[in-house]
């Protein structure tokens, strides 16, 4: 992480204000001054300022009701981020846990504990993930069984399969799946031959997307909600006096 970087989300200021404290030598790294703002620091690294110790936060899980046309990336030179959403001291250091695609809405999750980011994406913990499909045919029970019992995807070499279909009227289907390659649920619609016009992940394990949520809102995760993510029931919602922040201006 670079020095400017890591003396701003540990100050909670400005990248620029940070950069004129190196500049000014009130920071040390190791007991040396630097001036340096670019300069690269390892994770173990003893950063002062003014000769007081400074340490970035602890661990955030955060929870995003994605609107469309944002991608799931940190950074972008041209396109809206979801990180672009979190109005928190401390966004920089959040990465999605997963993705959703451009055109796709619902639940992100956000956090900086690489740890439990892995844990719900592998395909070996075999956490489930739920969308809703609006699809421009109706779904047949051919296609759905098709749907459960794995179809092959292009470029692939191993079937992937849904472990849950509801179809549901108005050319709706809800469906549950483990993995999460690129465009799966489109991919496996389309293997089936049809199509998906809107899609929207409404769960991951035992966390709904919390509806007091709208487009763009976001909300830090209750202690309780951190590890739900890894059970399949449905879990109660927060207190009311939890904090929903928007990221929509």
């Amino acid at each position: 992480m670079r020095l400017d970087q890591f003396v701003s989300q540990a100050l909670q200021i400005s990248r620029n204000e940070a950069q004129k404290l190196i500049r000014a030598g009130f920071i040390s790294v190791n007991q040396t001054v630097v001036t340096k703002a670019p300069t690269n620091i390892t994770a173990d690294a003893n950063v002062t300022y003014d000769d007081e110790p400074l340490s970035l936060p602890g661990l955030l899980y955060l929870i995003l009701h994605k609107p469309l046309g944002v991608i799931s990336a940190t950074e972008d030179p041209s396109q809206r981020t979801v990180l672009d959403l979190i109005k928190h001291p401390h966004a920089r250091l959040l990465h999605p846990v997963g993705r959703l695609d451009k055109d796709t809405t619902g639940l992100l999750l956000l956090t900086n504990d690489g740890q439990w980011s892995h844990r719900i994406t592998t395909p070996r913990q075999h956490v489930p993930k739920v969308y809703l499909a609006q699809l421009a045919e109706p779904l047949s029970q051919l296609a759905a069984q098709q749907l459960l019992q794995g179809v092959l995807l292009h470029g692939e070499t191993q079937v992937v399969a849904a472990t849950k279909i509801e179809i549901l009227p108005k050319q709706q289907v809800r469906l549950t799946i483990h993995e999460g390659k690129y465009h799966q649920v489109k991919r496996m619609l389309a293997a089936v031959g049809n199509r998906v016009i809107t899609l929207h992940r409404e769960q991951i394990g035992g966390l709904q997307l919390d509806p007091r949520l709208q487009a763009g809102d976001w909300r830090l995760l209750a202690s309780t909600e951190i590890e739900l993510v890894f059970a399949s029931q449905e879990p109660p919602l927060p207190p009311l006096k939890s904090h929903v922040f928007s990221g929509v201006s």
